[in-house]
């Protein structure tokens, strides 16, 4: 089947940047976009003996959610590409609205199914980031939202890229017609309640008629705000290396010695290296003038998604719900039996003494005391001071009992040992 050259050149370029020994995927939903893009893919990969896999995502939003599925089905059954189907639960109570919950939703799913290291290729062209920068500008974003769409980019041991993102949807309508492929339309893109689909069918028609062009110029526009974006990234990491280089935590002294636009910069900076969500002007503006608080004071500023907090002379940024208690099997467990914790994998800590009673597993209560070789007995809340355990982390921390004994305590926020009584060791 004959393929535009222009079109399987990009795609040659892109597999070109995908070390061989790297599984590369294409995130599949039906519509034209993706389709297209597993058939350019499943070409290519086929002339260069490259394995191709992809995977789609079953949001059960809509009665033609198992429509898409079935097309999928048939497609990846075509081209003879290996397809993963993932039902994923869309979380409608987080308050960011359905579209970005449902697009959370994909990305959990992408990360839960995929190995660290692979690569995703997503099919957004130059339309979609067209629409993505007018929604950006109407919602007051900033250059890093400006940039909209990067080309490529890292989440979660993901290299994700998109490599039709300079390809108009015209582009991809011809070769679909060119290889008699079909897609699946979703009906709620004709819905104008949503503000992308109001853009899509109502503005930028609109836009183009007055200026044809005015869809390559708005992707213009985004690419020249994503590199002054990509400049200013490259000078926080040089101040984020001065300040510890831990996205996580931020010595105060030296984050309020930057001016407040790098300031702005920076934390904005940490929250996308953590994948957090950004903090809204207002929530950012409150977070920096809580900076200036006593050192002893325990301040949190939250939003949805994420959530910072000063303690110590650090501004530490962490996931929403970051100090909730984790759930555990208690036991019975024997020492050095493996257990996932916030999915850490390690083992209990064993002794060579006899143990004629099992471990347990408990949250902290208070109270707990441990024998330490050389330190004689000593208080929990005390060893988490020492150990610089954050108080709102202190919920997380796990107590090994056997009987009566604490024998050990566990930081499972962060899977590494607090605490072992004298006789216990940690299990490699």
């Amino acid at each position: 089947m004959p393929t535009s050259p222009t079109l399987e050149a990009r795609i040659e370029r892109a597999l070109d940047r995908v070390p061989p020994e790297r599984s590369l995927w294409i995130a599949l939903s039906g519509g034209l976009d993706s389709c297209v893009l597993l058939a350019l893919a499943a070409r290519v990969c086929g002339q260069r003996s490259r394995r191709l896999r992809a995977i789609h995502v079953h949001h059960g939003l809509q009665a033609a959610a198992d429509d898409f599925e079935r097309h999928c089905r048939r497609l990846c059954a075509q081209l003879g590409v290996t397809l993963e189907v993932v039902r994923a639960r869309v979380d409608r109570t987080s308050g960011k609205g359905l579209e970005a919950a449902a697009r959370q939703a994909r990305y959990d799913a992408f990360v839960e199914c995929l190995d660290a290291g692979d690569v995703l290729w997503l099919a957004q062209h130059r339309d979609d980031q067209a629409e993505t920068l007018l929604l950006a500008a109407l919602r007051r974003a900033g250059v890093a939202g400006l940039a909209a769409m990067p080309a490529r980019r890292e989440e979660r041991g993901l290299s994700i890229e998109r490599p039709l993102l300079e390809v108009r949807r015209s582009e991809l309508e011809a070769e679909a017609r060119r290889r008699g492929l079909d897609w699946v339309e979703d009906p709620s893109n004709a819905s104008r309640e949503f503000d992308r689909n109001y853009l899509r069918h109502e503005v930028v028609p609109a836009l183009t008629q007055r200026w044809p062009d005015a869809a390559d110029a708005l992707a213009a526009s985004a690419r020249h705000a994503g590199e002054a974006a990509a400049l200013l990234d490259e000078y926080a990491l040089e101040d984020l290396a001065r300040l510890g280089g831990d996205p996580a935590r931020l010595e105060l002294e030296g984050l309020l010695s930057l001016s407040r636009r790098r300031q702005r910069w920076m934390i904005g900076l940490c929250l996308r290296r953590l994948g957090l969500a950004p903090a809204p002007g207002p929530r950012l503006d409150d977070l920096l003038e809580q900076c200036h608080a006593r050192r002893d004071a325990e301040v949190k500023v939250s939003w949805p998604g994420a959530e910072a907090r000063l303690w110590r002379g650090a501004l530490w940024l962490m996931g929403e719900g970051a100090g909730d208690p984790l759930e555990v099997a208690e036991g019975p467990w024997s020492p050095g039996s493996a257990l996932v914790v916030a999915g850490v994998s390690m083992k209990l800590p064993t002794t060579e003494e006899e143990t004629p009673l099992p471990l347990w597993l408990r949250q902290r209560q208070g109270g707990e005391r441990l024998r330490l070789a050389g330190r004689g007995s000593r208080d929990l809340k005390r060893l988490l001071q020492e150990a610089g355990v954050p108080p709102w982390r202190r919920a997380q921390v796990l107590v090994v009992w056997q009987g009566e004994v604490c024998v050990a305590a566990l930081d499972a926020g962060r899977g590494c040992w607090i605490a072992l009584a004298e006789g216990w060791t940690a299990s490699p």
